[in-house]
């Protein structure tokens, strides 16, 4: 594919708060893995669609996505992040728990990602779109109280991976708490597991190292945790991890 130019994101999406201005070019990575799913318009057209993203998770996606909120809250408050945009309803149920003073922030390096969310986002001076780079946020230190990450660390390579964890980190509050999801080694029995492995080798080149490893192997090295929980789901496919700064 021709290399994209650097965009700059400065208008108003979907009546939310304007993307703050920024340029990035789309990293090679994500030109090369991943425009069947993510870069390419016609990809947005053909994955935004709920049945087909609850099919890709095996049925599995309301429950993955209401037990991630529920780490959350019932109620939202402060800052949250999400980190990365999400086919489907995600980002909509997230908005509904917002407490009235609350405010959440969704990062994307796509910007054609970030105006299909704000198409199907109402307008709310709570949310902000903002185009950046979910391993260099924009964000200062310790000033969000909650961050989301919802299967986006297996589409990285591991530098990528690595960066992303140290800047949730980072932009995290002491007391604050970080929520991943994605997916994880399953059983030796699993019916599945065959299929997924083949799925990774032809279309998710970077998603094996969530077999071979544990999350907390790409986290930075000397951050302190107050807390940590980890959940496996449907034969250990899918993961959850909740960590307290």
């Amino acid at each position: 594919m021709t290399p994209p130019l650097p965009h700059t994101a400065e208008a108003t999406l979907g009546g939310c708060e304007p993307v703050l201005p920024r340029t990035h070019t789309i990293p090679h990575y994500l030109e090369q893995a991943y425009w069947w799913a993510y870069v390419h318009p016609r990809a947005v057209h053909i994955f935004e669609r709920e049945w087909l993203v609850n099919s890709i998770l095996f049925g599995n996606y309301s429950h993955l996505r209401d037990t991630a909120l529920a780490e959350l809250g019932s109620t939202v408050t402060g800052h949250t992040l999400q980190v990365a945009c999400v086919y489907g309803n995600l980002t909509m149920k997230l908005r509904e728990r917002l407490a009235p003073d609350a405010k959440l922030d969704v990062v994307d390096i796509l910007p054609i990602q970030l105006k299909n969310l704000a198409a199907k986002m109402p307008a709310d001076e709570r949310v902000a779109m903002i185009q950046s780079d979910s391993s260099a946020l924009p964000m200062a230190d310790a000033s969000v109280d909650k961050v989301l990450l919802f299967f986006l660390l297996h589409e990285q390579p591991e530098a990528v991976r690595r960066g992303t964890l140290a800047e949730a980190m980072r932009v995290c509050k002491p007391g604050g708490r970080v929520v991943i999801v994605d997916y994880h080694k399953p059983k030796l029995w699993h019916p599945m597991r065959l299929l997924m492995r083949l799925v990774f080798s032809r279309l998710e080149p970077f998603a094996m190292d969530l077999w071979r490893n544990e999350l907390s192997a790409f986290f930075p090295e000397g951050i302190r945790l107050a807390a940590k929980k980890k959940s496996t789901f449907f034969g250990g496919l899918y993961q959850m991890l909740v960590i307290e700064r």
